[in-house]
């Protein structure tokens, strides 16, 4: 389910924002820097800052994950249930990826998601006939003018 070609787009992309549900029904959307495909029917996530997220998952362990490309406009909609990892040897093999790839902040907790389904997202430009060089392109001249 969760491609090589999946993998490496979540090692290319910095941001997927995690969405969970409190236990009074309201959305909370949490961005995270570290999502990783962990196997072929796994997500991780490290909990650095996450309070309400973590919280959310405690009452209801059901995700949407979202990861889209910048400047290509496409990406991956992910569905699963969330579960805050106990098993200390895949805790630390989580832990030693993330310190292996940079990330220096202390983390609390580590979230596995197992995902159920997993959607393409593409902008609606490309149903216009718009390449994803001409998206590229646009987008990479807006954010240079930033």
């Amino acid at each position: 389910m969760i491609t090589k070609e999946i993998q490496d787009f979540l090692s290319l992309q910095k941001l997927a924002y995690i969405a969970t549900v409190s236990s009074e029904g309201k959305p909370n959307i949490s961005p995270k820097g570290t999502l990783i495909g962990w196997d072929s029917e796994t997500l991780a996530f490290a909990d650095i800052r996450s309070p309400d997220t973590m919280k959310n998952l405690n009452n209801n362990p059901d995700v949407e994950i979202n990861v889209i490309d910048p400047l290509l406009r496409k990406g991956f909609l992910f569905q699963g249930k969330a579960r805050i990892i106990s098993d200390k040897i895949v805790y630390e093999k989580i832990l030693n990826h993330y310190r292996e790839n940079g990330v220096k902040s202390p983390i609390n907790s580590i979230v596995l998601v197992d995902v159920s389904s997993i959607s393409e997202v593409l902008s609606p430009l490309y149903d216009l006939g718009v390449s994803e060089d001409e998206i590229k392109s646009k987008w990479q001249k807006h954010f240079a003018n930033l």
